[in-house]
């Protein structure tokens, strides 16, 4: 029935894939049904994207053959039984306003790289910034130091927010932090401090991303980092230091802004612009086709 859609969002990403079903009205967004992040830890990513998208489904309480549109978005190889993909870009920006409808900007902090995206109130894309290819402001970067201090993902943020003697580390180059990260160990120095250090590092170069992307206002930060509750009190915590320095001219205002779901920020795009594309289809009489086949493969 067009204007009422049941679709879903699949975001592979380098770590994780993401799944988002939900149901939309024309006009106005709708509501999620159901999610699922799965972790890669080298499994087959088409494995991981159908195992992903069944416990969507199951959480949804919705058949995975009545669905009206499956869009997917990143990795688009390891989704084989998709109606449609997106670029990554779109699905944040659009995934990013839903989560935060007074959002004029995302950070999409991933495993790989980040980016910063400007948008207007629709989450249509205006412009963008994204990291240089050096991984010392990556998801995967701080999982690989946290993994050589033997601490858990899960207790990263905390151990950096208590932190008391910091010492920051390059922001240049992961090579470089990671040696620093090695001389900081062999001095005894804590855990914690050590986090904090790779955090403001990494802080510096998100914020600089941002300011070279021309945010302002709102910022939704989207991705697997957003998680990180060290991470987003540092990137707050060098805002404020900005906005009260007297050395540097004033520099507009940026509020960064985090949710429980900003990891499925992409899926969720993904989603609610799958249900815009199947209307317009609809409209065009060019939808039945692809459905039979998204159905025919799942």
């Amino acid at each position: 029935m067009m204007g009422v859609n049941v679709t879903a969002g699949i975001d592979c990403g380098s770590s994780s894939i993401k799944v988002a079903v939900t149901r939309s009205w024309a006009g106005a967004d709708g509501q999620i049904l159901g999610t699922s992040v799965q972790r890669i830890r080298r499994r087959n990513l088409h494995d991981v994207a159908e195992a992903a998208f069944a416990e969507a489904c199951t959480a949804a309480d919705v058949d995975p053959k009545g669905f009206d549109y499956v869009a997917s978005t990143g990795d688009a190889d390891a989704v084989t039984f998709a109606t449609g993909h997106f670029y990554g870009m779109t699905t944040h920006a659009r995934g990013a306003v839903f989560l935060f409808p007074k959002a004029t900007a995302a950070l999409d902090m991933g495993a790989l790289h980040a980016r910063a995206i400007k948008m207007d109130h629709r989450g249509k894309v205006l412009g963008h910034r994204m990291t240089s290819q050096c991984a010392s402001g990556s998801g995967q970067f701080l999982e690989n130091i946290a993994r050589y201090l033997g601490v858990p993902l899960d207790d990263v943020g905390p151990l950096s927010i208590a932190a008391k003697n910091i010492e920051e580390v390059s922001s240049i180059c992961a090579v470089l932090a990671e040696t620093d990260v090695i001389n900081m160990v062999s001095r005894g120095q804590s855990a914690g401090d050590i986090l904090k250090g790779i955090h403001l590092s990494i802080a510096g170069r998100l914020l600089r991303l941002l300011r070279s992307a021309g945010a302002e206002g709102t910022v939704a930060l989207t991705g697997g980092l957003a998680a990180d509750v060290g991470l987003v009190a540092c990137i707050r915590e060098l805002i404020e230091k900005e906005q009260t320095s007297t050395k540097k001219k004033k520099v507009a205002n940026i509020e960064v802004c985090a949710d429980p779901k900003s990891i499925l920020a992409g899926a969720i795009g993904a989603a609610l612009l799958g249900a815009f594309r199947h209307d317009q289809l609809l409209k065009r009489g060019k939808l039945a086709p692809l459905i039979g086949a998204a159905r025919a493969a799942t």
